[in-house]
């Protein structure tokens, strides 16, 4: 992995990071968990030349059931941005 390609990893993470309110209701979680997940899914994808699109996609699909599957005790950052 060049630096560069680590630098842009660190960028998409810490934006990813930004975006975390993972929120209370099944829903705002797994809405949350989906965005970090199709974040992190393209940023893969882009890193390492195979389809940012595809990459996107499984990263979404995981977490959004990451999102959806977890109770407000067990993953609570606060209220989400978007309420």
């Amino acid at each position: 992995m060049t630096m560069r390609s680590l630098h842009r990893l660190t960028m998409l993470l810490a934006l990813a990071g930004g975006l975390a309110a993972c929120g209370q209701t099944t829903g705002d979680r797994a809405l949350s968990g989906g965005g970090l997940g199709a974040a992190a899914g393209a940023g893969v994808g882009a890193l390492t030349g195979t389809s940012v699109l595809g990459g996107a996609a499984i990263g979404g699909l995981a977490g959004a059931a990451a999102g959806g599957l977890t109770s407000p005790g067990t993953v609570n950052l606060g209220r989400p941005a978007w309420r």
